[in-house]
């Protein structure tokens, strides 16, 4: 399903799948998907995509990248390692105002600046997602006239193509959950752009169609969302995984009623801290010494958690919670 497909060698893979303490003593086993160790430039799930975003710039001799996110934005981060990695000219168009001295950098963009990138502020509000993808596309232009060859990837890398990595993560998560002797009743992760969403989906969806898991055993894909726009309904995450199954060359199509967005455990805003996230936050690092942030992992398990604590599972499921990463934004 993936082997025709241009892809860059960035992640280290598979990632570890981790029992958990149970959260509640009449609810589900819990284990934990450490894609927060996918090893590129601090880890997280962005290296997943940036495989196939990546392979895709090389192999149209692309020259730099160029894309987008909030002040702290993992993404980017991970965007300036793989560009290191790969040779190619990195350009970060951020939210906020620029620190007042190189020095002054912190987290994510502390690290960004170390991979070689140019960082662009914007001084945009971090939900203010439209603005800053006004920059990223007039920036691209200007590169682009400028001969550099500018591949350029929209926020969070959730493209088709960006997509494709969480296909494949789902298929080599059921191989892992096969081994350990369980099919998940659930997979819950932290949903933003949609990419790792309509990803999912669409692995769920080829494993399906060629037989390996059965439709009414197949787990619930659960998303936690923590930006307006995806707890809205935007972008259309059935109608992006049936573009992924159709570049995986899969006969198969989304059902609308598979997209679930649990929408509960936003707070104010995207990048607004919540009570739930911090004690979510708190719980992982006593319980497993698991490192998660308050805008993204920590607000997804605090979804999770929220959902045990309802009853939704009982003690004979299995629930996997991917652990997308953020960690470096702790030190922010």
């Amino acid at each position: 399903m993936f082997d025709h497909l241009p892809r860059a060698s960035l992640a280290t893979l598979p990632t570890p799948l981790e029992a958990a303490d149970r959260p509640h003593n009449a609810g589900p086993a819990l284990w934990i998907k450490r894609d927060d160790l996918t090893g590129l430039g601090g880890g997280g799930n962005k290296a997943r995509k940036l495989e196939f975003l990546c392979g895709e710039a090389v192999a149209e001799d692309a020259k730099s990248l160029v894309t987008v996110g909030a002040a702290q934005s993992n993404h980017c981060r991970m965007t300036a390692a793989a560009g290191s990695r790969l040779g190619l000219e990195v350009h970060l168009i951020l939210s906020g105002d620029a620190p007042v001295a190189d020095d002054a950098l912190t987290g994510n963009q502390l690290l960004s600046k170390m991979f070689g990138a140019q960082m662009h502020y914007t001084g945009a509000a971090e939900s203010h997602w439209g603005e800053l993808e006004i920059a990223r596309e007039a920036l691209t232009d200007e590169l682009a006239a400028q001969g550099m060859r500018p591949s350029s990837i929209p926020i969070g890398g959730s493209t088709v193509t960006g997509a494709l990595g969480y296909a494949v993560a789902f298929v080599e998560l059921i191989e892992q959950c096969a081994t350990a002797g369980f099919v998940p009743r659930a997979v819950v992760f932290t949903s933003s752009s949609g990419g790792t969403h309509a990803g999912l989906l669409a692995g769920r969806a080829a494993m399906i169609a060629d037989g390996r898991l059965d439709r009414d055993s197949a787990p619930d894909i659960v998303a936690i969302g923590v930006a307006k726009g995806v707890n809205l309904g935007y972008p259309d995450i059935a109608g992006l995984a049936d573009s992924v199954l159709e570049v995986m060359q899969v006969d198969a199509v989304i059902d609308g009623d598979d997209v679930e967005v649990d929408a509960r455990w936003l707070g104010e805003d995207y990048g607004a801290r919540t009570d739930a996230a911090t004690a979510a936050i708190d719980w992982a690092a006593r319980s497993g010494g698991w490192l998660m942030d308050p805008t993204y992992s920590g607000k997804g398990l605090s979804g999770l958690l929220g959902q045990v604590a309802e009853g939704r599972w009982n003690r004979d499921d299995h629930v996997v919670f991917i652990h997308t990463g953020g960690w470096p934004a702790l030190f922010a």
